[in-house]
């Protein structure tokens, strides 16, 4: 006989919050997730993944992005056809468009790249509903890593400590100096970018480059954390990447056959297109609006509402 009358669910007992048993009601395809009789065949949705998170089943979430999550910020991504910074930047005088970001046209004529940094400054822009659902994440104790390819700081900005980021092509937190090797922190290099100068090393006076990764440099050291992380993770969330540059796209395969995948974003891509699995979730459409639907899913509305309306503060100096 099928418990409450409802044959597709299992249910597991988990602690409740004053350390009496509670019944959770998990469906199918989620009990198998846990082994618990359910069919691992059985499809997962956006509410399944839901259960898992809200239940606390999964506690090493690691989380893959992309420029799509700082769009709603107003930061235009890399590769949309128009909109996308390779689309507009004819104003600069670059030979073609990856030049802005290749480390010898940088040391041949830094200028062009620094103009572009200068939009980029951390104060033009503030975090949107999807770093802060990401900063809930951390905040409960669920998030074991987020990895991502931006360079904007947005994620710092939302209040997730640097020990829990991965920012694969680097960040403007620091900057080398391109001839001595000699760090400075990213406020000398935001000082110089601001005033429009060059930024130039203290001790040698060669140029000084931001932390960030140019085409053809090594990934930074932390980016060796994915050895360890994907192995462990219990839940893989990617969002907003059209998951198209290596080797960060490849990290999408890297966890576990069993794995739950949660793909939000505009369309189908990489791995979860041509070689799906069977527990990939796929919510597509507009990323905010779908992060809105899972943090309903989730019960956790109001909390994001406090999060954002606190941290917004924050940022504005009208913290109280």
């Amino acid at each position: 006989m099928a418990l409450w009358g409802r044959p597709a669910v299992r249910v597991l007992r988990l602690w409740g919050p004053r350390g009496g048993r509670r019944p959770i009601a998990f469906s199918a395809a989620v009990s198998g997730v846990f082994g618990n009789g359910g069919s691992s065949k059985e499809k997962l949705s956006l509410q399944d993944v839901a259960e898992l998170i809200r239940a606390r089943a999964c506690q090493r979430v690691v989380v893959m992005v992309g420029a799509g999550i700082s769009t709603p910020s107003g930061i235009p991504d890399f590769r949309s056809p128009g909109s996308g910074y390779y689309s507009n930047l004819q104003q600069y005088d670059i030979p073609y468009p990856e030049a802005i970001f290749e480390l010898s046209f940088f040391l041949y004529n830094p200028k062009p790249f620094l103009s572009l940094a200068k939009k980029l400054y951390p104060g033009n822009y503030r975090p949107n509903v999807t770093h802060y659902f990401l900063r809930l994440l951390h905040d409960k104790g669920q998030l074991l890593r987020l990895y991502t390819q931006n360079i904007d700081g947005l994620e710092r900005a939302s209040g997730i400590p640097a020990s829990k980021l991965v920012e694969a092509h680097g960040s403007f937190a620091s900057a080398t100096c391109t001839v001595c090797r000699t760090t400075a922190p990213g406020e000398d290099f935001w000082a110089d970018v601001l005033e429009d100068r060059v930024p130039r090393c203290p001790v040698c006076s060669g140029i000084t480059k931001p932390d960030i990764v140019f085409f053809g440099e090594p990934l930074p050291e932390r980016f060796l954390l994915h050895v360890v992380d994907f192995p462990m993770a219990d839940l893989l969330l990617i969002l907003g990447t059209s998951l198209q540059v290596e080797p960060f796209a490849s990290l999408s395969e890297a966890v576990r056959s069993s794995v739950p995948r949660l793909l939000m974003n505009r369309e189908v891509v990489g791995p979860l297109a041509w070689c799906p699995r069977s527990r990939d979730v796929v919510q597509l459409g507009d990323l905010v609006h779908s992060v809105e639907r899972l943090v309903e899913l989730l019960g956790w509305t109001e909390e994001m509402k406090d999060l954002v309306r606190r941290e917004t503060g924050k940022l504005t100096g009208c913290d109280g």
